[in-house]
């Protein structure tokens, strides 16, 4: 397993949580990374806390969004954190995905594709003619261009964009169940790591209940 990456998703405005998520995905045994997206970050302590981490993978998914100039200032703006990963939305267009990776430095910046909360009616509904799997092609391939350093992918649609980007694949829309919450397009551990994405992002799965067990429960899905 020592290929298998795991992203632990700290969703939550709670310090005192993530702190207890962080001791308790403590392990040997796979490796381990700490997402914090929105709710975290723009909690009263969440950019402080994170500022002081350290020896830890941190994946901030910020899906930044906007101009170019906009989008480099935010960049500029996160340069004191110890930050690994980024995600942009690749919907900003070539020229923002450019000029973001011409001054991320360290920072390794994550395209995002179509989020896993879409189907192809959702796509529809606001204005995309394209199904699903034709758009996170197209979206690879406008990453690809932009030399962007990861994708953030779908389970669904890894083995088609490995075709085309041949850097890292994050998969969001891990289950261990059939229930999907909010997510449409979900996959087991195991399988997504068999369709070739580099690290997973599993939240609720691990985090709500007994972290220990489910982290081992995640471990042993993976192991088959």
């Amino acid at each position: 397993m020592k290929n298998k990456k795991i992203f632990i998703a700290c969703d939550t405005k709670s310090v005192k949580k993530v702190i207890n998520i962080i001791e308790e995905t403590q392990t040997n045994k796979i490796k381990i990374g700490y997402k914090f997206g929105l709710e975290f970050f723009n909690s009263k302590n969440g950019r402080k806390f994170i500022s002081k981490l350290k020896n830890k993978v941190i994946f901030i998914d910020l899906k930044l969004h906007d101009i170019p100039n906009t989008m480099k200032s935010a960049i500029g703006s996160l340069k004191d954190l110890n930050i690994n990963y980024l995600t942009v939305h690749i919907g900003s267009g070539l020229k923002a995905l450019k000029e973001v990776k011409k001054i991320s430095g360290k920072i390794k910046i994550v395209g995002v594709t179509t989020l896993t909360s879409l189907d192809n009616k959702n796509l529809k509904e606001i204005g995309y003619s394209r199904s699903v799997k034709k758009l996170v092609i197209h979206q690879s391939r406008l990453a690809r261009k932009a030399n962007l350093d990861c994708l953030v992918v779908s389970p669904h649609e890894v083995k088609i964009v490995k075709k085309i980007f041949k850097k890292e694949i994050i998969t969001p829309g891990i289950r261990f169940s059939t229930k999907k919450n909010d997510q449409k397009r979900v996959m087991s551990p195991i399988e997504a790591f068999r369709n070739g994405s580099d690290w997973l992002v599993v939240g609720r799965e691990v985090t709500k209940g007994s972290i220990k067990k489910n982290l081992n429960k995640l471990i042993k899905n993976i192991n088959q």
